[in-house]
């Protein structure tokens, strides 16, 4: 008989380093991926709340009582207790009496150029060509009541404007009465 030493099944100290070597690739690998998801989900916080700072600084412009100046001006704002640092640009437009407003903000603590490192950008505008409602028209409320006679009693029927006889409508459709005609080539075949 022959009695050779039997052999114990088990991992060499290579095998094992090599396989501790594959694994600190991998959690290496995981953790720089959450790390960069982590900092995406950050930047996209930030760059939110640049966007309400900016929409809240049109906002201020247009509600002031006065027509803002043509030019740069900048100032911080304080938004979920950060501070917030915006640049604002008032241009004029081709259409007379509208201005442009162009709002640039940052964090106060981004890092990178002062200039360069804007979260979001934002353009709005204001000006005297624009006109509040007078309320004389609900457009969105009910169709006034039917009075005898095409326009009541005392006041003729405008057909252009049902709702309002002193306004004058959109025009009449001359193809009112005419059959739709389906396009070339789509219709059916005869």
């Amino acid at each position: 008989m022959n009695t050779l030493p039997a052999r114990h099944a088990g991992f060499t100290l290579l095998e094992v380093l090599v396989a501790l070597a594959i694994v600190t690739v991998g959690m290496a690998a995981l953790l720089s991926t959450l790390s960069m998801s982590a900092d995406s989900v950050s930047y996209l916080r930030d760059k939110m709340f640049a966007e309400w700072v900016a929409l809240n600084r049109i906002e201020e412009v247009r509600l002031g009582l006065q027509r803002p100046q043509t030019g740069k001006t900048d100032g911080e704002a304080e938004l979920a207790d950060r501070k917030w640092r915006w640049e604002q640009e008032v241009l004029e437009t081709e259409v007379k009496g509208i201005l442009r407003i162009d709002v640039r903000v940052r964090p106060t603590d981004a890092p990178g150029p002062k200039d360069s490192t804007w979260y979001t950008t934002l353009s709005g505008i204001t000006g005297d060509a624009l006109s509040t409602p007078k309320g004389d028209i609900d457009v969105f409320g009910e169709p006034p009541p039917q009075q005898d006679g095409p326009g009541g009693d005392d006041q003729p029927r405008n057909p252009r404007n049902p709702r309002n006889p002193q306004q004058p409508g959109p025009p009449p459709d001359d193809d009112a009465g005419a059959p739709e005609t389906p396009p070339t080539g789509l219709g059916p075949t005869d």
